[in-house]
């Protein structure tokens, strides 16, 4: 797959912690000023790189679109969100919501809908023709009782691995092909580390370790089966199950022995660095290879080893708080995030793939062209890691449970987590 896969999108990697602006609704103390200077408080942890250039290319459409309104930053940085989501969470608790919030779309926005702090928009699915623009499977991801409480502006795919072709080549694996099962991967692994690669897979810390062990289980379990994980038809303390996170233990034991001390960039320059073959993360890495100049011909990459013809996806997505100021503003803002001009010029410039179906593939580059034809013909299944079928609660159990597990390697405890994780709260 590498061939059509381009790495000509602009710069997503993971930002410290730095916050462009306060809560810009903190300053707020009442609706009405807000609603007086048509203000439209908008937070994300789109603060800087190409995450940024993506919110700059949405603000655009939305000043061009909504003239009535003024958009208003509200981003707070910080690798999937993990600082902001901390800071938002005191605004809703204290009753001080921006105009509209930045998600993870589907299962992530449980525990807001649990606590009455989303509006259901499935009325401005229709009035908006999203329920037309956007594929069936994804609408069917985001229905939560048969309401949608957020617009999603792009798609990400996190099933892939990133290899090195001169670390593979040590042990005379073909690096232009993706190993069939994860047997066929470990196999694979037990051959670099024979050949002197200590750490044939490079990982880290929280959602990374997690992502592998998902994979794992998708490969493993199919993607049916390991989608009704989080829904209930699957048995979590099934034998299968067993089975597969007993794999996915002895994929873990092919890593670094400092995955607990660092973050997905440093695991993905192991890769770079020629000190692993293989790092397993989302295709937002593409622009950290072009941030950091490595040359195209350093590293390849395919859909996890068992998990070729699924799309794993994740998305952002935008919602319309209970109590939002200037309501009306908050949704121009959800119009302009699910339209096809918004949505171009979003995802231009962040490197991920529109969600709508009618996007004109040639107005992007190659390797978006290339995700977006198997977003289309790929079986679609949810990232428990990147909230898509997990609540912010559930994420952070297995989170937990993945902190010890690396350290303990013991499947039976880390079950037991994952079993008491999935049932719904």
């Amino acid at each position: 797959m590498r061939g059509g896969w381009s790495k000509t999108f602009a710069v997503v990697g993971a930002v410290g912690l730095l916050a462009v602006s306060a809560c810009g609704n903190s300053d707020d103390s009442g609706g009405g000023d807000a609603a007086a200077n048509k203000d439209v408080t908008v937070f994300t942890w789109w603060a800087d790189g190409g995450e940024k250039a993506g919110l700059d290319g949405l603000v655009s459409e939305f000043t061009k679109e909504c003239k009535d309104y003024k958009f208003v930053n509200s981003a707070v940085a910080g690798g999937a969100g993990s600082n902001a989501k901390q800071v938002l969470a005191n605004d809703l608790q204290a009753k001080k919501p921006p105009s509209t919030f930045q998600a993870h779309a589907g299962a992530e926005l449980g525990d807001y809908i649990k606590n009455a702090q989303v509006d259901d928009v499935s009325d401005l699915y229709k009035e908006f023709g999203l329920d037309k623009a956007f594929p069936q499977s994804l609408l069917d991801n985001l229905t939560v009782d048969g309401k949608i409480y957020s617009v999603p502006v792009n798609v990400h795919r996190a099933n892939v691995v990133w290899a090195s072709p001169a670390v593979l080549k040590k042990a005379n694996i073909d690096a232009t092909k993706a190993p069939a099962s994860v047997d066929a991967w470990i196999a694979d692994m037990e051959k670099l580390k024979a050949a002197g690669v200590k750490a044939p897979l490079a990982t880290s810390k929280g959602f990374a370790e997690e992502m592998v062990m998902e994979v794992v289980l998708l490969a493993e379990l199919g993607p049916d089966k390991f989608a009704g994980l989080w829904n209930g038809k699957t048995d979590m303390a099934g034998a299968d199950v067993t089975a597969a996170l007993e794999k996915f233990k002895k994929v873990l034991s092919y890593s670094n022995a400092d995955r607990e001390a660092i973050d997905w960039p440093d695991a993905l320059q192991y890769v770079n660095k020629g000190q692993s073959g293989y790092t397993l993360m989302g295709d937002w890495v593409a622009a950290q290879q072009l941030s950091d100049k490595i040359p195209e011909t350093a590293y390849t990459y395919w859909p996890a080893p068992g998990t070729a013809g699924t799309f794993q996806f994740l998305a952002d997505s935008f919602t319309l708080p209970t109590g939002a100021q200037n309501p009306e503003g908050s949704k121009c803002w959800l119009k302009v995030s699910g339209s096809a001009e918004g949505q171009k010029a979003f995802n231009t410039k962040k490197g991920s793939i529109p969600a709508r179906s009618d996007a004109v593939a040639t107005d992007y580059p190659k390797y978006q062209q290339a995700a977006m034809a198997d977003w289309k013909a790929n079986k679609i299944v949810p990232s428990c890691a990147h909230g898509a079928a997990c609540t912010l609660g559930q994420n952070d159990s297995i989170l937990s449970a993945m902190g010890q597990f690396s350290s303990g390697l013991d499947v039976g405890v880390l079950q037991k987590a994952l079993v008491a994780a999935a049932k719904p709260s």
